[in-house]
C-alpha cells in the first residue's frame, strides 16, 4: 500500500470513529463537577484537570494544566454563549477524555463574546490524534449550539443528571 493510500485509509477510519463515537465512551460520570469552586480561568483548568488525573493514572495534573494554559495563550477557548471548551493533547494517553464543570455564577474566561462562562467541557486527546481531536471539538461545539441543551445543563441538579443529559445527545442525529 502506498503512503498516500495509508493516509486516506486513516482519514476515513478516523471519520468513522468520530461518527460512531459516543460521549458515553469519553466522559465518565466521575469526571463531572456540578459546581466548580474555582474563581478564575487557571482555577477552572486545575479543577477540571484534577478530576481527570484523579481517575486516570496516565494523566499528570500539572502537565495537563501546563498544556491547557499554553493553549489558552494562543487564544481563549471560551466560544461564547456561556461556554468554554479548553483542550489539549498529551502523549501519555491513548483515548480522548472529557471532563465537565459548571459554574452557576459564571466566570471570566476571556470568552469571545466577553460574557461569563458557566459551562466548561475539557477535552484531552492523544498527541497523535489531530483529526479525531478536532472532530470531537466540532461535535461538542455542535451540541452546545443548542440553547435548550445549555439551559438543561444549567437546570439539572445532580452529577448523575448532568451525565445523563450529556450522554443523551449520543442518541440525537
Amino acid at each position: 500500500m502506498l503512503k498516500h493510500d495509508r493516509m486516506q485509509v486513516l482519514i476515513v477510519f478516523n471519520r468513522l470513529r468520530v461518527d460512531k463515537m459516543k460521549f458515553a465512551e469519553i466522559i465518565d460520570e466521575t469526571n463531572i463537577i456540578p459546581e466548580l469552586k474555582a474563581a478564575d480561568k487557571k482555577g477552572v483548568l486545575e479543577e477540571l484537570s484534577e478530576v481527570i488525573s484523579g481517575h486516570n493514572s496516565s494523566v499528570d495534573k500539572h502537565t495537563l494544566v501546563k498544556v491547557l494554559v499554553e493553549r489558552e495563550r494562543l487564544g481563549s477557548t471560551g466560544i461564547g454563549d456561556g461556554v468554554a471548551i479548553p483542550h489539549g493533547k498529551l502523549d501519555s494517553i491513548r483515548q480522548p477524555i472529557v471532563s465537565f464543570g459548571r459554574s452557576r455564577e459564571g466566570l471570566d474566561f476571556d470568552s469571545m463574546d466577553g460574557q461569563p462562562v458557566y459551562l466548561f467541557f475539557l477535552l484531552v486527546a492523544p498527541e497523535n490524534s489531530s483529526g479525531y481531536h478536532l472532530q470531537i471539538l466540532a461535535k461538542l461545539a455542535k451540541i452546545l449550539k443548542s440553547s435548550a441543551f445549555r439551559k438543561k445543563l444549567m437546570e439539572v441538579e445532580t452529577r448523575e443528571d448532568l451525565y445523563d443529559t450529556i450522554v443523551k445527545t449520543d442518541d440525537e442525529p
